[in-house]
């Protein structure tokens, strides 16, 4: 096998084109324009969206910019081997698991639990679109929060748009760290910034917008009287949830962010007075205009429900136990490193890239921590292993376009960064100036609105926003994190978002409706973190950056 050395070097260039950085942006950008057009006007399927953009990047690749074929085709099987590992092993692991817990109903426990925590239907939207929508974020990502959260919703009695507008909305401040991290772990490694920091800092932006969610959803539900009568829990969820976020981010794990931020939120809830005080009538009436399912009235025994929340704690406790020093460095032994074959690329200053080297962390992955609490809640909740071994390749069925979608669009990114196409962009739009703080997050937003997943967004846009921030001498940590927590933001406006949420609570082709009620949501949080990210770039909340 030909080692990477023995290949030839290839010399990024910023301008390939006429010898003019302007147009060769536009060339460059052909990739990113094919795939959001393709996704945006022409409403093509996401997998096949994701594999015609890979198709253009190669071609620019090697038209262009005069990368060799070979190297092009090997720097694409990079982006799609880290597609398949880490990224998908975890959403395949996490999902597996709450496959499991629908088999053995333990998931319909689970449910019935919470809606016993409070009878009050702007509280019971806190509990289940933010604290346990965050929980199901954590745990799989991918649209499966908006689904599990709108129709349980509608189980309780939500008008279905309702229950629609409010999962949408909820399904931001855990975003960036959903699917046990895997947008800010991808977003590291296409950054090549370390991913303790680009955690630390997405972490100090997105828990402020847990701070709002809560409070906005209260509106959602019942306008500004649930706003004056619920806002004290409501605010006790939303800084719960946001301290929780913020101190594993930046001192345990990036993982366990969304984890901890749930069970934090969720226990704040518990915990204020003013969330268990029964609602009026008037106020049941006129929110719960939908029929409540029966089976919530079941009666569930003690032992079954503690089995129902076990899968949790077992994800908990794995992932804690990985973070202790001694255990994360044992671990870590297991990681192997190799010189990726066929691929010998230099940057415009001649240095070798980080691409160069593929690193494969085979156990300390979160991916396979999952995989282990998966096994031990197959045994906890009594799944058979033949049953358990065949609900997981249910999962890879039902994820097959999914992963299909996930390691073309990382290919894209791959030959977009080592042919040198996304420094070219980044160069050319680092000429914004002071103005690149501003336009930072809505770069993510918009690669979210459109591919429907942070992850995706971050592959694409993430190198091009640490070029940008090298040009324009801002942090290059805070404006990649900037395209992740700005990102999040984009979920709810996404086409496959509002198609999983139609389809969840029974209003396919309404995603219009869906679309106009969310949208100004949207663009107002966007606003938000538009001003926090501009703040962060100057003396007056550059005190918040680590």
């Amino acid at each position: 096998m030909t080692e990477a050395g023995e290949a030839p070097v290839y010399v990024q260039e910023l301008e390939p084109v006429a010898g003019s950085l302007g147009l060769s942006a536009l060339v460059a950008a052909l990739p990113l324009v094919t795939v959001l057009v393709l996704l945006g006007a022409v409403r093509m399927k996401a997998h096949l969206a994701g594999l015609t953009g890979l198709l253009a990047a190669v071609l620019v690749a090697c038209l262009a910019y005069g990368m060799p074929l070979g190297q092009t085709l090997s720097s694409a099987a990079q982006g799609a081997v880290f597609g398949l590992f880490p990224i998908l092993w975890i959403v395949v692991n996490a999902l597996w698991v709450y496959r499991m817990t629908v088999l053995t109903r333990h998931f319909d426990i689970l449910r019935r639990s919470f809606g016993r925590l409070s009878d009050d239907p702007r509280i019971q939207a806190l509990v289940i679109a933010f604290c346990f929508g965050a929980l199901l974020e954590a745990l799989a990502g991918f649209g499966a929060p908006v689904a599990i959260s709108a129709v349980m919703l509608v189980a309780l009695g939500f008008e279905p748009v309702r229950a629609a507008v409010v999962a949408l909305v909820a399904n931001t401040a855990p975003v960036a760290f959903g699917a046990m991290g895997t947008p800010v772990v991808t977003l590291a490694q296409v950054t090549g910034l370390p991913l303790d920091s680009v955690a630390s800092v997405v972490g100090r932006q997105t828990p402020l917008l847990a701070l709002l969610v809560p409070l906005v959803l209260v509106w959602l539900v019942d306008g500004r009287r649930g706003l004056r009568e619920t806002w004290v829990p409501a605010l006790a969820c939303g800084v719960a949830f946001a301290v929780a976020q913020f101190a594993a981010s930046n001192y345990l794990s990036a993982q366990l962010a969304d984890i901890g931020a749930a069970l934090a939120g969720a226990g704040a809830l518990v915990a204020t007075p003013h969330a268990r005080v029964p609602a009026a009538e008037s106020v049941r009436a006129s929110v719960l205009t939908g029929a409540r399912s029966e089976e919530l009235d079941e009666e569930d025994p003690p032992r079954e429900v503690l089995r129902a929340y076990a899968p949790y704690a077992l994800i908990v406790v794995i992932f804690s136990v990985a973070q202790i020093p001694a255990v994360k460095d044992w671990l870590a032994e297991a990681t192997q490193t190799y010189d990726w074959p066929f691929l010998n690329v230099a940057g415009p200053d001649g240095e070798p890239v980080s691409g160069n080297v593929f690193s494969w962390p085979i156990v300390s992955t979160g991916g396979s921590l999952v995989l282990l609490a998966g096994i031990c809640t197959a045994a906890v909740i009594g799944v058979h292993a033949r049953v358990a071994v065949r609900e997981w390749l249910a999962t890879v069925h039902e994820l097959r376009f999914a992963i299909l979608t996930v390691t073309s669009v990382l290919a894209l990114a791959y030959v977009m960064n080592l042919s040198g196409q996304a420094a070219t962009i980044g160069y050319f739009v680092a000429a914004a100036g002071a103005g690149l703080a501003f336009l930072s997050p809505v770069l993510g937003w918009f690669g979210v609105a459109v591919s429907g997943s942070d992850t995706s967004a971050n592959a694409l846009f993430g190198a091009l926003q640490v070029t940008a921030a090298h040009e324009s001498g801002l942090p290059p940590d805070l404006l990649a994190a900037a395209n992740s927590s700005g990102g999040v933001l984009g979920k709810m406006i996404s086409p496959q978002n509002l198609t999983i949420a139609c389809a969840a609570v029974g209003l396919a082709g309404r995603e219009g409706d869906l679309l106009r009620k969310v949208l100004p949501w949207s663009l107002g949080l966007l606003l938000v973190m538009c001003l926090i990210v501009v703040g962060q770039s100057t003396p007056v909340l550059a005190w918040m950056l680590p």
